[in-house]
């Protein structure tokens, strides 16, 4: 008796949650209430991996111009430091001047290494480096 007390509540309930769950449509399809059926689903687009939008460098071509030529001033907003790379406390984190280096050719980015690095401050970005503030690295050379 005890069992059937608690199991015709329980039914109740189910029926109850399965008949708010669609209303079904003459061919069998549910929609929820108050929503219009989809009828088709939106085209993918891929991203453009050449972006020039894309704040984070690739390594897909030179990143720095060659020894001993003209060189451009940096675009307005930007940044450049010069100076000697360290290592960060934390596994693959490069700083220079305070500054963590985020992204950039990792040939020319070493401990140890002189460089010029020209990119931008983000400080409100979040690493897993835990000292310096983000530096985005749009290019970098050998100084």
């Amino acid at each position: 008796m005890r069992n059937l007390r608690l199991a015709v509540p329980a039914l109740l309930v189910c029926a109850a949650l399965s008949a708010c769950g669609g209303q079904g449509g003459a061919d069998g399809t549910t929609t929820p209430t108050g929503a219009a059926p989809v009828t088709s689903q939106p085209t993918p687009t891929p991203s453009d991996p050449a972006d020039p939008a894309d704040p984070l460098p690739t390594a897909k071509g030179p990143t720095a111009p060659p020894r001993g030529g003209p060189t451009k001033p940096p675009p307005a907003g930007d940044t450049v430091l010069t100076g000697t790379i360290q290592a960060g406390v934390e596994p693959n984190c490069l700083l220079l001047d305070g500054n963590l280096l985020i992204g950039g050719p990792r040939d020319v980015l070493k401990p140890g290494a002189r460089v010029t690095v020209t990119g931008r401050s983000q400080p409100g970005m979040m690493t897993t480096c835990q000292q310096g503030t983000p530096f985005v690295v749009e290019s970098a050379r050998r100084a």
